[in-house]
């Protein structure tokens, strides 16, 4: 499914990006035959699949994507990279169109540089979110064809994730996940860490469960999703840092 809320059909992509094939029947209606005209048309968006998720605690937050980049049944390779580093405590992750993504991750990064050698100081978590929510409002004539959640440490030492839309909305959540298994995940948030209708005390998870909790979302992901799979790229961010971890999906 599309920012618009169009279904994404992966028998109309080919190797070219965008490109689809609608076919229209035409009828004489002084005749028992008919001509079938097939008509190419471009689209500049592709999704390229796949699913990320972020679960913030107390004064950590662990955010992860998987490898799998996808053209309609082809897998085109199975160690993309969805996930960049901005600063020392802050991570962006992405699912949708492989090469927006590229160029938004670029451009994030250089302006995370330059806020540093400007300022003689990282840019905080709370800042990074607002900068990409600027650049992605500043393309919203043509916009990102990316879905973004991104999460660091804030300056109190707080564990944070944000969610956007195509064109730069966004708010702060103890936890968000997007991309094409994003429908698998969410409700398996909502009942381990969101507590949604249920009875049982809510409980903060720790970071080790939370850990846990990722991977095991991330698997179940894989297994219904096939956009989704081969290996997850997983940082956990706390006070000392950020922590890579790669581990692979069935």
């Amino acid at each position: 499914m599309n920012m618009f809320g169009q279904q994404h059909n992966p028998q109309h992509s080919n190797s070219f990006a965008g490109m689809s094939h609608h076919t229209r029947e035409i009828r004489d209606p002084d005749s028992t035959e008919h001509a079938v005209i097939q008509r190419a048309e471009f689209s500049p968006y592709v999704n390229n699949g796949g699913t990320t998720v972020a679960i913030a605690g107390k004064d950590f937050v662990v955010i992860a994507s998987d490898t799998r980049i996808s053209l309609g049944y082809s897998i085109q390779t199975r160690t993309g990279c969805k996930i960049a580093q901005l600063t020392s405590k802050c991570v962006i992750s992405s699912s949708g169109m492989q090469a927006d993504m590229a160029v938004l991750f670029k451009r994030l990064q250089f302006k995370a540089e330059q806020y540093q050698s400007d300022h003689h100081k990282e840019m905080s978590t709370p800042s990074a979110a607002q900068l990409l929510s600027n650049t992605l409002y500043y393309k919203r004539f043509f916009p990102y064809y990316t879905f973004n959640v991104l999460a660091g440490i804030d300056e109190n030492g707080a564990g944070c994730v944000y969610g956007y839309d195509a064109v730069g909305s966004f708010e702060r959540l103890p936890y968000s996940c997007s991309g094409t298994g994003s429908a698998l995940v969410l409700p398996v948030l909502d009942s381990q860490v969101g507590n949604h209708n249920s009875t049982r005390p809510l409980r903060e998870l720790s970071k080790e469960e939370t850990i846990e909790l990722v991977k095991d979302t991330m698997t179940s992901a894989g297994e219904r999703d096939i956009y989704t799979g081969d290996y997850v790229d997983m940082a956990i961010i706390d006070a000392s840092g950020i922590r890579w971890e790669r581990f692979s999906l069935k």
